[in-house]
């Protein structure tokens, strides 16, 4: 293969596997310094062999500034097991660029599937995956933290199939048959009828292309989302049949209408769902209306009025699958924060903080950045120095092999020697 150029001076080649581990060597302590990783003692065993490997090297000039490994892990899966970059030279897009490139040759190779994983909080890799047609697949808890696991399927069909297990769409065709499962196939939206901007909604708030944001009675909201629900959603979700549901949740209920030229064309529902968070109840618009960057310029508006409202954090439920939404709000500041099961399907819990304190907190309890000596303390109270974590960078993801180093602390500190996996 030769050189990928990425633009802006910097290119991609590949590398050998003692070539990768030579400049992780050199180099990680420069690009991972800002994870925490649990300091287990040396192990005992042998690590495994790790299968066929695909190594680049990310360069600036004639400089090498980065890295990727990838391995199989089967006869149809590629791991994406690691990728660094220098600090001075992140946040330029080199990522996003190189990705593409990345994927054709693991599209090339013969693989279906693409995994990874990536620290929760780590927004500035998650966001290109997502962008690139990785799906949010779950999270876990680990030495380093706590991990959001993607996968991209390279065959059209499970990527379907993909949709099918979240809820995000029902099973129908060849999905349905590769999974066993009766084809449901939905009928399709129903055709949204026009239905003008209701009177008593107030004046709005510009989100410019012709879009207008107004705040409505719930009552109103209600009625407009019984005439359109059909028309919106496409979701294969639980039917509760005639079961009487309990009363609906108390508290403060916030409602907004999209209109454009005078019609409706979409909604936005919160409501309080305890005394520090709002939740992001329902948001939707019209087919016609999606596509437009409506929702993303929506959000800004509708963040800033519950948080003004005295509630700290935001969360909402979004189906692991859409990414349709989620990018938007990733991009806002929302977090991985969890995965449930619920009536309408496999759902990705996500929370947005206002408060910037807890912000760095949730990237400390993800394992994205260390814990301070005095927050180490004040969880540690035992100890009488502190045993710092070992860290890695934003761009880390865990793979097979493990290179051991003794730790500052010494032979006679608190914590034994730990391992790093950079291979």
């Amino acid at each position: 293969m030769t050189d990928l150029d990425l633009g802006g001076g910097y290119s991609a080649r590949p590398i050998s596997l003692e070539a990768y581990r030579a400049a992780c060597a050199r180099l990680e302590d420069r690009i991972f310094g800002g994870n925490s990783l649990y300091a287990f003692d040396p192990p005992v065993r042998p690590a495994p062999p790790t299968g066929e490997s695909w190594n680049w090297g990310v360069y600036c000039g004639a400089e090498l500034i980065g890295w990727h490994h990838a391995h199989a892990l089967d006869g149809r899966t590629v791991y994406m097991a690691d990728t660094g970059l220098l600090p001075e030279h992140q946040g330029r897009g080199v990522y996003s660029r190189l990705l593409p490139h990345l994927l054709a040759a693991f599209r090339a190779a013969g693989f279906t599937l693409v995994q990874s994983h990536h620290r929760a909080t780590n927004t500035a890799v998650i966001l290109p995956k997502l962008r690139a047609g990785f799906y949010l697949q779950g999270l876990n808890a680990y030495e380093g933290g706590v991990n959001a696991a993607l996968t991209l399927s390279l065959d059209d069909t499970y990527r379907q199939a993909m949709h099918v297990r979240s809820g995000l769409r029902a099973p129908s065709g060849e999905a349905a048959r590769r999974l066993g499962v009766p084809d449901e196939a939905l009928p399709g939206l129903a055709d949204a009828p026009s239905l003008p901007l209701p009177p008593e909604a107030e004046s709005g708030v510009d989100l410019s292309g012709g879009y207008t944001l107004h705040r409505v009675p719930t009552a109103t909201y209600r009625e407009v989302y019984a005439q359109l629900e059909a028309s919106a959603y496409e979701t294969d979700s639980f039917d509760w049949g005639d079961r009487e549901p309990a009363p609906a949740p108390r508290g403060p209920l916030w409602s907004w209408l999209i209109s454009h030229a005078g019609r409706v064309a979409g909604w936005q529902a919160s409501r309080a769902w305890d005394t520090r968070t709002a939740y992001m109840v329902n948001t939707a618009l019209l087919p016609a209306h999606r596509g437009q960057g409506v929702y993303t310029r929506l959000l800004p508006v509708v963040l800033d009025a519950l948080h003004a409202e005295g509630y700290a954090l935001v969360r909402s439920h979004h189906h692991l699958t859409n990414n349709a939404v989620i990018v938007p709000k990733l991009r806002a500041g929302f977090r991985f924060q969890g995965v449930q099961i619920d009536e309408h399907g496999v759902m990705a819990i996500l929370l947005r903080s206002a408060d910037p304190a807890y912000a760095a907190y949730m990237d400390r309890r993800s394992g994205l950045t260390r814990y301070t000596d005095s927050v180490y303390f004040a969880n540690n109270p035992e100890l009488h120095r502190p045993c710092r974590l070992h860290v890695r960078n934003p761009f880390f993801s865990f793979s097979a092999g493990q290179l051991y180093e003794s730790h500052p602390l010494g032979p006679g500190g608190l914590c034994s020697p730990f391992n790093r996996s950079p291979y």
